[in-house]
């Protein structure tokens, strides 16, 4: 049963990541039809075709490969000094084409050269007019952000959602009330997984032997009055490997229980998990009164993950060389670092083969998705090319330049070409097409487990 649940969840996974993908494309699509652009092509994946459809003057299609997709608008690229369109010839069938001089002078001129060949060749006489790169740049930003927004939007509605229902656990308040008792001492990386009965019998947690239940409120430790979670917290630590009294309030009743903590590393720091010092640990988990919610919580929520989204966009590169060093057995996987889509799936399978109610894996698989969508957003914000945000920062550099230009009453200086920044566009989607397979490798054979 553990196997179909775990079958059950990648593929609730899939799907959600699929309909995301699709969404995103639409977000494009949509705002430049709107705009009179022409878009000949909407699909999802890459590779050979799998299935597609003609609708007006859009294909639609399945790729083999569904690790995203695209919309094909046409006119993207201007032409440019070192490429000029020729005279209108006319073809056998009596239609006008235009035909495109190409330079071949430097190995980079020539690399733009062909890729302004290539998007010219799907202009007709027709289009003159509904070419991308003629679009006002507002029109362009908006095109472009619609995208990225799009997943931002549903990382929004996924967060309210669980918000507004069972509330926010990381933002919660920790009683002084145990929810769950560890059966053994498991290092702090393996920290949420179950102990097996050998290594209860072995090696118990202070908590398991001291008696300690799900239920019970610690109300002193060593005759100091307890009133909240962080106070727990203080005195385990700080007890290192001695034996203490812990008054504990059971079914009413008051309990004197002597526990011996153990010294075991221990995260100090919630943002920094990987930093471990030796402390005192007793072996338990407090109930969590999950706050929730409307809207502007949600918002103030995201908000506050921008930077540490930001942040992890920015040490990417070097994260997904540890990873690779992990790979060839060099070091030992972050369990905090990054995962690819496959990763995701994984961790999706985990948490739905679960032996927990089903609104809590219903609310991690909703976490999991929402987090997804909001790095993918805020990833595509990013103002490099090929990315999203490449091109809204060229339609926002030319809003700026042909501003100022009519400010200063001098001529328009026209589209900005992003073509000129195309051979930064290829090493950088070099780049993250090597960070995705050594990513998508590591998740295969070293893959991060939340369960041990």
């Amino acid at each position: 049963m553990a196997s179909l649940y775990y079958a059950l969840g990648v593929a609730i996974f899939a799907i959600a990541i699929l309909a995301s993908i699709a969404l995103h494309e639409l977000g494009h699509m949509i705002p430049a039809k709107k705009f009179g652009g022409k878009v000949t092509q909407y699909f999802i994946g890459f590779g050979p075709t799998v299935w597609s459809k003609q609708v007006g003057e859009t294909e639609y299609g399945l790729k083999a490969f569904p690790l995203g997709g695209y919309v094909k608008i046409i006119g993207m690229l201007p032409p440019g000094a070192e490429q000029l369109v020729e005279d209108v010839e006319v073809d056998a069938e009596g239609n006008q084409v235009f035909r495109v001089r190409k330079s071949n002078t430097g190995m980079f001129t020539q690399l733009i050269s062909d890729a302004r060949a290539a998007e010219w060749e799907l202009v007709g006489p027709e289009d003159a007019d509904r070419l991308f790169y003629k679009l006002p740049w507002w029109k362009k930003a908006i095109v472009m952000a619609g995208g990225p927004t799009v997943n931002l939007v549903i990382a929004f509605l996924l967060f309210w959602g669980v918000f507004a229902t069972v509330g926010n656990a990381r933002d919660g308040v920790s009683e002084p009330v145990v929810h769950v008792v560890s059966g053994c001492i498991v290092p702090a990386s393996e920290d949420s997984r179950a102990c097996t009965d050998e290594e209860v019998l072995e090696n118990p947690s202070p908590a398991h032997a001291a008696g300690i239940k799900p239920g019970d409120r610690f109300v002193s430790f060593n005759g100091e009055e307890i009133t909240s979670w962080e106070q727990v917290q203080s005195f385990i630590r700080d007890n290192g490997a001695r034996t203490a009294q812990l008054g504990v309030l059971r079914d009413g009743k008051l309990l004197d229980l002597a526990v011996t903590t153990q010294v075991t590393p221990r995260p100090l720091d919630p943002e920094h998990p990987g930093t471990l010092e030796p402390v005192g640990f007793l072996g338990v988990v407090p109930e969590i009164h999950a706050r929730e919610g409307g809207p502007l919580y949600t918002l103030g929520q995201m908000g506050g993950m921008v930077g540490e989204t930001a942040q992890a966009i920015a040490t990417l590169p070097v994260k997904v060389w540890h990873v690779g060093l992990a790979v060839v057995g060099l070091e030992e996987r972050d369990p905090n670092g990054p995962v690819s889509i496959v990763g995701g799936g994984r961790i999706a399978g985990e948490v739905a083969s679960q032996p927990d109610p089903l609104q809590d894996k219903l609310v991690s698989l909703l976490m999991l998705i929402a987090g997804f969508n909001f790095f993918i957003g805020m990833f595509n914000f990013v103002p490099l090319l090929p990315l999203d945000g490449g091109h809204i920062a060229g339609a926002l550099w030319e809003g700026v330049r042909r501003g100022w230009a009519r400010v200063r009453r001098l001529p328009d200086p026209g589209h900005v070409d992003v073509a000129r920044l195309l051979p930064v566009a290829y090493v950088m989607a070099g780049a993250f097409l090597v960070m995705g397979v050594v990513l998508i490798v590591a998740d295969i054979v070293i893959p991060v487990r939340l369960y041990g």
